[in-house]
């Protein structure tokens, strides 16, 4: 079966996976984007936006590792928006542009279901309600054997950790502290999570 995998997800020092107030703006909330510089910088993130460069090493490799045999993503809803509530603009098709950087079927988790998004390159938005549950079976059936990859925000990945779903994590500690926004962890008992899952 597939795995279930979170890949190269960003969080401050204190544990943030997302600062406060997201806005058009700030779509990673205030201070949200210095949690990403390490992989902005790589080349298969400048390949991913069509730039020439970018870094080699042990961050490239993580990166570029986090794509490998992908074939489905999950994302929450306010990494494709940042509104709340029912969809007031349907004209919005997300942060990336017209040819987003996923290149498979990218799987909303929302309470406010919508009309797919096809985009170029391959990427098709699918927004699902009914529960993390509802939304991993769909995308375990799009990636056709491959491995699914939940993207973020931070209160998806824990709901996922919560029920026991994910199967790989790989988090990128960045070395900046925000003191509030989303913390990935928040209400968890990782030691009685990880007790439960290795018994």
């Amino acid at each position: 079966m597939s795995k279930v995998r979170v890949e190269s997800f960003a969080i401050s020092i204190d544990g943030f996976g997302a600062g406060p107030n997201q806005s058009l703006e700030n779509p990673l909330g205030e201070g949200g984007m210095a949690l990403h510089e390490w992989a902005l910088a790589t080349k298969t993130f400048k390949a991913m936006f069509g730039e020439e460069g970018g870094t080699t090493g042990l961050d490239d490799q993580f990166a570029r590792q986090g794509f490998d045999n992908i074939g489905a993503w999950i994302l929450g809803r306010n990494m494709f928006a940042p509104t709340r509530g029912s969809w007031g603009d349907t004209e919005w098709e997300g942060w990336w542009g017209d040819e987003p950087p996923y290149h498979v079927p990218v799987f909303i988790l929302t309470h406010h279901p919508r009309n797919s998004i096809v985009m170029k390159g391959g990427t098709t938005f699918h927004f699902v309600s009914g529960g993390i549950h509802a939304v991993l079976e769909q995308a375990r059936a799009a990636a056709n054997g491959m491995d699914v990859r939940i993207g973020g925000g931070a209160n998806t990945i824990r709901q996922y950790l919560e029920a026991r779903l994910v199967d790989h994590i790989h988090l990128a500690i960045s070395p900046t502290l925000l003191g509030a926004g989303k913390h990935l962890f928040e209400g968890l008992n990782l030691v009685t999570l990880g007790e439960q899952i290795s018994a």
